[in-house]
């Protein structure tokens, strides 16, 4: 099933590569002289930006992968109290998010946010109906069937890896047919990641994550992965359109067989 998943890259890779072949031309450096360090919820971001088909000759687009947890412990080590800090605004560009950059971290965030940009792009209309609640919720496999302007669109959601298999087997014998799947191997998706402060297996803690998820999102000005003037700007300025021949090689990857290594 290695002709199933999208080629996009990860979120990590994708701003890894950007940083590295395009932020080093705005700031007149070299790649080798530029470190990208990623924070992210997930354990395994640690080998991923150590694949060999996310270098240039030898040099990583992502140098290095701390967890969330691993963030927190050297913020108090150090002795950083944020209270005491000035407010400050992130630098620019990508330093501005939209709310389908914050629901990316739960279960059926990442399909709900495709789903935002593709109605816009499929249909030429305008998407009124922000919130896509039939994609959410933490039953570990979730289905629904969104409207695109008269044409369905069927969607399989699971989270967690033995719902993930219950899911594929049901693809595999023809029970289940989707135009589109998302799947997470942890519980409610990044926010119960491996590298997150531990919750045990609570379920109230991953429930409080999920809903600041969603509140969060509910609050940002812009709620369109398209519409984030800064990815406009990237895109007019460097990457050109999507699926471009930039974009492509820097955005997208591709995929092996392990079973044999």
């Amino acid at each position: 099933m290695l002709d199933i998943p999208s080629t996009a890259r990860s979120p990590q890779q994708m701003f890894g590569a950007i940083a590295k072949n395009y932020y080093t031309e705005l700031m007149n450096v070299k790649r080798e002289d530029l470190v990208v360090v990623s924070v992210m919820p997930c354990l395994a971001k640690k080998y991923e930006c150590q694949r060999e088909e996310f270098s240039t000759n030898g040099n990583r687009d992502v140098d290095y992968s701390i967890s969330t947890r691993e963030l927190a412990s050297l913020i108090k080590s150090c002795n950083i109290n944020f209270d005491l800090l000035p407010e400050e605004d992130f630098d620019n560009p990508l330093g501005e998010s939209t709310g389908a950059a914050v629901i990316f971290g739960v279960t059926g965030g990442v399909i709900e946010a495709a789903v935002r940009t593709a109605y816009e792009l499929f249909t030429g209309k305008k998407l009124e109906k922000i919130d896509f609640k039939e994609l959410r919720g933490l039953d570990g496999i979730r289905m629904a069937t969104i409207d695109f302007n008269g044409t369905a669109i069927n969607i399989g959601i699971a989270h967690q890896l033995g719902n993930a298999r219950k899911l594929l087997d049901g693809i595999r014998t023809g029970m289940y047919n989707f135009h589109a799947i998302e799947i997470m191997a942890c519980p409610g998706g990044c926010i119960g990641g491996a590298g997150q402060p531990l919750h045990h297996g609570h379920s109230d803690i991953i429930k409080a994550r999920f809903d600041a998820i969603y509140r969060e999102d509910s609050q940002k000005k812009i709620r369109k992965s398209h519409e984030n003037p800064y990815i406009i700007k990237l895109y007019e300025d460097f990457l050109g359109h999507p699926l471009s021949e930039t974009s492509h090689h820097l955005l997208h990857t591709h995929y092996f067989d392990k079973h044999n290594k």
